[in-house]
């Protein structure tokens, strides 16, 4: 069993700790740490005060959405690298109401779910522990068993990144809100259902006359690779008429469910540097000459070209299995064509102001 153990109004709250984990341990004092965190909502700063531990796993959950979400978009125009370079141009793709600012907004509050929730189980947070719901015995399609272990606590994961990441929406219930609204609940569930039971048989023989189970979060790409598939499937709607909810904007198109992500407006191409709406351009970017996908040649470098240059990297190679139980390789010079995507002629940052 497992042991107990620069300012962004549009930018999800768990984003907001990318500048500001620098304040996380460094200060003393919880309402210093949470007076210092910029572009937190009077909702969370108080959150932020009652429970300042919980921070410190907020910042783990970003590094873990951030990493997802740049491995997710590795072979498209829009890699999610603009995190990486300042919440001024994470912002501006935020501000539109397209399918990447869905994902993120669904991938960033599926982070602290999943952050929140290893806390509790690893025992670093004073709020919560193991799911306490998880006791006594149970039965399954394989026969009965006890709740043992530690049994990840989801629904408190669940409830603290509702109250924290929702709490930047809901103080103004307009159209882009209630979008982000419905993103975020669409990313607390997508971890929630790959909630999967774990059990240990005992018994002489290792026989399962006798099993111990507890209920565990997969791994986060899982939710990352369900998030991708949504963000692929993304529903365009309209704000109804009496502004309360959404409706398809295409009507051959069903109605999205509360596991769909939704969006108001198309995304721009991301070809070319774009400071409006937070393009860093494809010029330069690696391309895939014998790839049909977005990441090929053609595709990610819009048309412009590419330029190939000749490379040497060390790889593995000749590996052979020596008993008992090792894999030797030799060290192996490899040479390789990389093609990379061309500038535009006129490289600059493109501003429409």
């Amino acid at each position: 069993p497992r042991p107990y153990k620069h300012f962004c109004p549009r930018c999800p709250a768990a984003a907001l700790f990318l500048p500001s984990r620098r304040y996380m341990g460094a200060v003393g004092s919880s309402r210093v740490m949470c007076d210092n965190v910029p572009g937190l909502v009077s909702r969370q700063r108080q959150l932020c005060r009652r429970h300042p531990e919980a921070m410190l796993s907020i910042g783990r959950g970003v590094a873990a959405w951030t990493a997802e979400c740049q491995h997710q978009f590795r072979r498209h125009r829009w890699d999610c690298n603009a995190l990486e370079r300042g919440q001024r141009l994470l912002g501006r793709v935020l501000q539109r109401s397209s399918r990447e600012s869905a994902f993120v907004h669904a991938i960033s509050s599926a982070g602290v779910v999943f952050a929140i929730t290893r806390a509790c189980s690893q025992g670093e947070l004073k709020s919560c522990s193991c799911d306490p719901k998880k006791k006594g015995s149970a039965k399954d399609s394989k026969g009965h068993f006890d709740w043992g272990g530690c049994s990840d606590n989801i629904d408190y994961g669940i409830k603290f990144a509702r109250a924290f990441v929702d709490a930047k929406e809901r103080r103004g219930k307009d159209a882009r809100a209630l979008m982000n609204l419905h993103n975020n609940r669409a990313g607390r569930k997508a971890v929630k259902r790959f909630l999967k039971q774990e059990c240990k048989c005992h018994g002489v023989s290792g026989s399962c006359t006798l099993r111990t189970c507890w209920l565990a979060m997969a791994d986060f790409r899982k939710t990352g690779d369900y998030l991708w598939k949504k963000y692929n499937g993304a529903i365009q709607v309209v704000m109804n008429q009496d502004g309360t909810g959404f409706t398809v904007a295409n009507k051959r198109f069903k109605k999205p469910t509360k596991n769909d992500l939704v969006y108001f407006e198309s995304s721009p191409d991301y070809c070319i540097r774009d400071r409006d709406v937070g393009s860093l351009g494809t010029a330069g970017r690696v391309c895939n000459q014998t790839s049909r996908g977005m990441d090929s040649c053609e595709v990610m470098c819009c048309g412009r070209g590419y330029d190939t240059s000749r490379v040497s990297r060390m790889t593995k190679c000749e590996c052979k299995f020596h008993w008992c139980c090792a894999v030797r390789c030799q060290d192996c010079l490899e040479v390789v064509d990389v093609h990379t995507c061309k500038a535009p002629k006129s490289a600059g940052w493109i501003s429409h102001t």
